[in-house]
């Protein structure tokens, strides 16, 4: 053999060992590296958390997120869990837990060798330690990882005592909906408390926690009851379990039940989380919601919803603001729940932000812009067809009852929501000026250029967000006074405000969209929109009845309510006078229950003159009728105008007022003034008042008071004034009620 060959040889059997020896000692050094020891407080670990609690402006909890890495805010001590809880964890995933030192060598060999075998994997050999430690350092699922991980239990276990890391193992388990601990699992599955739940439950518990997913009790209640009851008979082997709790749970039924808060705002506790940091360092924050107002609009939502469903009617939403403090006191969005495990792509939309096609909720900005460039209520506009050429057609404008009027003026052109007089305004106003002074009110969703709307703004053709019309009509109702919408009770600093119109011009709009003359062409003198409290309301309705809109403002409040379909599909012929109408009417109710209401502001400033309303006579010609408008000071001379004396009006009582008979004040004391204004001008000689109640005469005064004492129930009140024989004044029957 020569020396080549020899040295070969030798190098053969030298080099294997040394390879090996290397390839032992990257192995060392790799886990040395790769590994992270666990010394600390288990504890500690999640009392890292950050977890900011929002609350309503009373302090109660308006939503949790469970988008934490650690449980932060239901962790249990050991001895709070039910002992049988724990028995179950340890059978199911670590049987020698409380023997072995981290890692249990037996169940380690065994799932090796069974997984060889099988040439798949089919059993894990991880001991409650192992999951811990998985749970702590997240890494990819691989060989490598487990490798790695295995040490590091030895190393959990020598610092750690078995208690605390039991304890940290069932309060940070992760399961379903990013929830992490069987006191926050209980909850989502069952809604009730952990000592709560039977057997049954908690070995559900049990086997989630092995697979969130796989064994779903909502997805797959089937494929975990199986796995349910294989456990309890392993823990019937144990004896863990008698005989009758084993048939008990064999044959015995869970109910799930979805938690609930105490408040819903889930959609508002997002916003408020993307607008302040300070949730993500874990500060408390205490917003102006009104938790008691939040959770009546949605059962008033709600219950509107399910008598819309036949009309195809699936999503709504109302903001409720305080216009005097601009605090925003309801953020409710409904519909779209997710049923039965099946994910809806609309449940998680929040509708109050979502932008959408406004129609003709938009009009009261365009009339309040042409009075300030000095058209007055009585000015008076064409309503009569109109057309544009649109490629090689032509497009013919309606009104909503396809009726045109001939010659209205502003005040019902706005009142009655006509599409005509509108398009006729703003070629007044201009598109773009009035598109600046939208951007003006905050409505950045109108972000496109002024040629790309048209005149088709002035009946909504652009998409807005209904806090966008919430936050501008607060404007309307704040003598014209633009002020971002706040939500942070605890932040009282002053804020940007910006004139946008004129107290005058604003509080001209409120006192038309307040008339129910000034609606009664389209809506009818008994329209659901004239509110027993003065209330400014405007309804709109998008194209194909996509969206339905109605917005309104009182002496202090501003509420919108938006319905129809987030998924963008029509609705069956729901406008909204018939569709939010009637829940906004619910929510003024619920604001002024028991407050002293007030009418809408006026501006002291405004011209009260008497004008011309020209009205059909007999044989085709016209009669003029006189009746009282309002004029920002220097436009009256504008309008064709007659000196009349302030009108005589019935004050007291208001129609639709509510009062309380007290059963603790005398018969004979509990009185209440009935009142007639504008006599004193109006009679030159003796007047006759005759006060009607219920059909019957009650008294005949010779000025306009009365002092009637109350009775309960329901009432009518019907006055004429007389000077001699001629009627001077007849008012319709106002009703009220004494409860």
């Amino acid at each position: 053999m020569d020396f080549l060959s020899r040295l070969k040889r030798i190098g053969v059997r030298r080099i294997g060992p040394m390879v090996l020896l290397l390839g032992c000692g990257g192995l060392i050094v790799a886990t040395w590296l790769d590994v992270t020891p666990i010394t600390g407080s288990l504890r500690q670990i999640a009392g890292q958390a950050e977890y900011a609690e929002i609350t309503d402006r009373t302090g109660a909890p308006l939503g949790v997120s469970y988008q934490n890495r650690w449980n932060s805010f239901d962790y249990l001590p050991l001895h709070s869990m039910p002992e049988f809880l724990l028995q179950a964890f340890v059978a199911s995933e670590d049987r020698r837990f409380h023997s072995h030192r981290g890692v249990d060598w037996r169940a380690l060999g065994g799932a090796f060798w069974q997984n060889l075998r099988s040439l798949s994997r089919v059993r894990g050999g991880s001991t409650i330690s192992g999951q811990v430690v998985r749970i702590i350092h997240e890494r990819p699922r691989n060989l490598w990882s487990k490798w790695v991980e295995l040490w590091e239990s030895l190393s959990l276990e020598r610092h750690t005592g078995k208690q605390e890391i039991l304890e940290f193992y069932c309060n940070e388990i992760p399961y379903a909906a990013n929830r992490r601990g069987v006191s926050q699992a209980a909850s989502y599955y069952f809604d009730r408390d952990l000592s709560t739940l039977t057997k049954k439950e908690m070995l559900a518990l049990v086997v989630l926690a092995r697979a969130p997913s796989a064994y779903d009790l909502y997805r797959h209640p089937e494929r975990a009851e199986s796995a349910i009851r294989a456990l309890a008979r392993k823990l019937r082997e144990q004896e863990l379990l008698t005989e009758k709790e084993l048939s008990r749970i064999e044959q015995g039924r869970m109910e799930l039940a979805r938690p609930k808060l105490p408040v819903e705002a889930a959609h508002f506790v997002g916003h408020v989380r993307k607008l302040d940091s300070r949730s993500e360092r874990g500060l408390p924050l205490r917003t102006t919601l009104d938790g008691n107002l939040q959770r009546r609009t949605q059962e008033i939502l709600g219950q509107r919803l399910k008598r819309l469903a036949r009309l195809r009617v699936h999503n709504a939403a109302a903001l409720i603001a305080d216009h005097r403090t601009a605090e925003i006191l309801g953020w409710v969005v409904v519909g779209g729940e997710e049923a039965a495990g099946i994910p809806n792509p609309t449940h998680k939309i929040d509708a109050v932000t979502v932008p959408r096609q406004p129609g003709s909720a938009l009009k009261p900005f365009l009339y309040a812009l042409a009075l300030e460039k000095g058209w007055t209520p009585a000015t008076i506009v064409e309503d009569t067809p109109m057309a544009e050429t649109i490629g090689s057609g032509l497009h013919e404008f309606k009104n909503y009852s396809r009726t045109h009027y001939g010659k209205v003026s502003l005040r019902e052109a706005l009142g009655n929501s006509l599409n005509i007089p509108a398009l006729r305004t703003i070629g007044f106003t201009g598109v773009e000026e009035y598109l600046n002074l939208l951007h003006r009110l905050g409505f950045a969703s109108l972000n496109r250029d002024a040629a790309i709307y048209n005149d088709g703004l002035a009946l909504g053709n652009g998409e807005v967000s209904l806090y966008e019309m919430v936050q501008a009509f607060a404007a309307l109702a704040h003598q014209g006074e633009f002020r971002p919408l706040r939500w942070n009770r605890d932040d009282q600093a002053p804020r940007d405000t910006q004139r946008v119109y004129s107290p005058e011009a604003a509080s001209l709009i409120g006192n038309i969209l307040s008339d129910p003359w000034a609606r009664r062409l389209e809506f009818g003198y008994g329209s659901v929109l004239n509110l027993p409290v003065q209330t400014a309301v405007k309804t709109g309705t998008s194209t194909d009845y996509r969206d339905a809109w109605t917005l309104g403002f009182d002496s202090r409040y501003v509420v919108g309510v938006w319905m129809g379909n987030l998924d963008r599909s029509p609705m069956d012929g729901v406008t909204g006078a018939i569709g939010p109408a009637l829940a906004l009417r619910s929510i003024f109710a619920e604001l002024q229950r028991d407050k002293q209401t007030q009418p809408l502001y006026l501006s002291p400033r405004l011209v009260r003159k008497g004008i011309c309303q020209e009205t059909e006579g007999e044989g085709g010609g016209t009669n003029c009728r006189t009746r009282t408008e309002y004029f920002i000071p220097g436009s009256e001379n504008d309008a064709e105008t007659l000196a009349i004396e302030p009108p005589i009006v019935l004050a007291r009582p208001t129609p639709g007022l509510q009062m309380a008979y007290d059963p603790r004040v005398p018969a004979g004391y509990q009185i209440f003034p009935f009142r007639i204004e504008g006599l004193n001008v109006n009679c030159v000689a003796a007047c006759a008042v005759s006060w009607y109640l219920n059909g019957q005469l009650l008294a005949v005064t010779p000025d306009g008071n009365y002092r009637w004492p109350v009775q309960r129930g329901k009432h009518e009140l019907r006055v004429e004034v007389r000077q001699g024989e001629e009627m001077l004044f007849a008012s319709r029957d106002v009703p009220f009620w004494v409860k």
